[in-house]
């Protein structure tokens, strides 16, 4: 446990998290959408591209995904942006008869340091703000391979935000609602009002992707793509499943889950009985919250969670396999979905995985999964990481 407390106290001081979500709409009418985003993490570092291909359907997918992935791979591996506006250049030509470029990008690489690089060909310029206010970004543009390219260098800090779109969210309305669009300066007043409100940037990017097909009246005209970046301060949780193998480490375990940073949850009947024990504290027991499959969760004064074990951890997997966002458990009271809303919207996840064996789920009559919980965990952790969640088990 000392190992894992100090390397959570290794992160240097003025560090952000990046916290992504995108979300893509299709053109009516078309299977495919014609815009592609793409997404790499490497350690602390970010790079983003929206691709939006001309025209429709199939083609305009295929073009658009080729950018995105070319951007974003060329610069993992350390290429320059002119070599990959070359590349873009030499593999997707200008369309004869309209004389534009197949595709259009936007490309955003940011480190948890707060560097950060924009660089936009032929897209809406990016929205950027902090908090409630949207800020100007100062661009500056040249010429790469026959592309005039707009580039912007700035510094991400706690509570700054980055939303690049494709111009089929501009245009959204055009002729509806808006009779030349939601345009530019619109989206960027709604974006300041309701970005700084999310807890997740997916769930503003599903958002924002939500108004703009209800701008298009269920039937987009165009296909719209949304990247939306948050900046923010990283988000700590300690989750605390099952007992440790001996009793006498019983206080430190609980020391060490309560002087730990950002949220705490506390999994097993039995280990809510040994936290509220050593605290001191009363544990009661909430029925309001159970739920079919799910036990009721219980109340310890400064833990934000008390839930039983296997059987909401089960649950909680179930859910993380879906892949549905965190606003389908936010508001939901049962232990599964909170634990599922707070796994979601976690950074650094410390689990202290009780190696204490429950005689109540030796039985050979109970249900496989019963006996599995670290498997489980297993599994949870490894869906977390996908996600670009730091998760440390630690056995206790």
């Amino acid at each position: 446990m000392a190992t894992a407390a100090a390397k959570r106290q290794e992160a240097p001081a003025g560090a952000v998290k990046l916290d992504v979500g995108f979300a893509v709409l299709a053109k009516h009418g078309e299977d495919l959408p014609g815009d592609s985003v793409e997404v790499v993490r490497e350690g602390s570092s970010l790079i983003v591209a929206l691709a939006d291909g001309l025209g429709s359907g199939v083609k305009a997918n295929i073009l658009s995904g080729l950018t995105a992935k070319l951007s974003v791979g060329m610069l993992r591996y350390k290429c320059g942006l002119d070599e990959v506006v070359d590349c873009l250049a030499r593999t997707l030509p200008v369309c004869e008869v309209r004389k534009i470029a197949y595709s259009t990008f936007s490309v955003l690489q940011a480190s948890e340091s707060g560097e950060a690089y924009l660089a936009e060909y032929d897209n809406p310029p990016a929205f950027f703000g902090k908090g409630r206010e949207l800020l100007p970004l100062d661009r500056s543009k040249r010429t790469v391979s026959g592309r005039t390219i707009s580039e912007a260098r700035f510094n991400l800090e706690p509570d700054s935000w980055v939303v690049m779109v494709s111009d089929g969210v501009i245009h959204a309305g055009l002729g509806n609602v808006w009779n030349l669009g939601w345009s530019w300066e619109r989206v960027g007043q709604y974006l300041s009002r309701t970005v700084p409100a999310f807890a997740t940037a997916q769930e503003a990017a599903d958002d924002l992707a939500e108004v703009t097909r209800r701008l298009y009246q269920g039937k987009p005209g165009d296909d719209a793509a949304v990247v939306v970046i948050k900046s923010r301060q990283p988000r700590f949780l300690t989750m605390m499943v099952g007992l440790p193998k001996k009793r006498e480490n019983d206080a430190q375990v609980v020391r060490y889950l309560m002087e730990s940073p950002g949220k705490k949850v506390v999994c097993g009947g039995s280990t809510s009985q040994v936290v509220a024990r050593e605290l001191g504290r009363e544990l009661t027991v909430n029925l309001a919250s159970m739920k079919k499959g799910v036990p009721p969760t219980g109340f310890i004064d400064g833990i934000d969670l008390v839930a039983e074990g296997t059987l909401t951890l089960e649950k909680t997997l179930s859910y993380l396999k879906q892949g549905l966002p965190r606003s389908e458990f936010v508001y939901q009271a049962d232990g599964a979905s909170r634990l599922t809303s707070i796994l979601l919207e976690s950074d650094d996840i410390l689990i202290l995985l009780g190696s204490a064996i429950n005689p109540a789920h030796q039985s050979p009559d109970l249900p496989v999964t019963l006996q599995l919980k670290p498997k489980m965990i297993e599994e949870i952790s490894k869906i977390l990481e996908s996600l670009g969640k730091k998760v440390t088990v630690v056995r206790v």
